[in-house]
C-alpha cells in the first residue's frame, strides 16, 4: 500500500472536493481574522457591542484570533482527505456550538465574542459546510467507486 493510496488525487496534483472546501473556508477565516485586526486593534480584547464589523460581521480581538486558529486550521488539515474529514468534524462541532451559544449571548454584556445576528447566520452555514466536508461522499478517479 502506497502513502497516497488513502487520498486518491494525492501526488498527481488532485485534491477531492472536501479538501478543496477546507482549503477555501480555511483561507476565508485566516483572512477575516487577520484583517480583523485592522478594524479592532488588540484593545477592549473581549468586548461586547464593539460596533467594529467586517461586511456587517461584528468582531472583537479574542473573534479574530479564533479566525485565525481555524483558518490555519483548514490550510493544515486540507492536505489530506482524512484531514479534511477531521476539519469537517471541527467546523460542524465548533461552530454548531457557537451558533447555539449566539442565539443567547447577542447583545449580552458576557458575549466574549462581539456576536451579531449576521454572525449567527454565518456560523450556522459553516457548520454545515463542516458536515458537509465531514460526510460528503467522494467518488475516486479510478474506478469511480465512491468513498466516504
Amino acid at each position: 500500500m502506497s502513502a497516497t493510496s488513502g487520498n486518491p488525487g494525492i501526488g498527481r496534483g488532485a485534491m477531492t472536493w472536501p479538501q478543496m472546501l477546507s482549503l477555501v473556508i480555511g483561507a476565508v477565516y485566516l483572512v477575516v481574522g487577520i484583517v480583523g485586526f485592522f478594524v479592532t486593534g488588540f484593545d477592549n480584547f473581549f468586548g461586547h457591542d464593539t460596533n467594529e464589523t467586517i461586511l456587517g460581521f461584528e468582531v472583537n480581538p479574542f473573534h479574530n484570533i479564533v479566525h485565525i486558529l481555524i483558518g490555519a486550521a483548514g490550510l493544515l488539515l486540507a492536505r489530506t482527505l482524512a484531514g479534511a474529514r477531521t476539519y469537517g468534524w471541527l467546523l460542524g462541532v465548533g461552530y454548531g456550538a457557537t451558533f447555539v451559544y449566539g442565539l443567547f449571548a447577542v447583545g449580552q454584556t458576557w458575549d466574549f465574542l462581539s456576536l451579531n445576528w449576521a454572525d449567527n447566520w454565518l456560523h450556522l452555514v459553516s457548520a454545515l459546510a463542516g458536515l458537509a466536508i465531514a460526510l460528503g461522499p467522494v467518488r475516486t478517479a479510478v474506478g469511480g467507486t465512491t468513498r466516504v
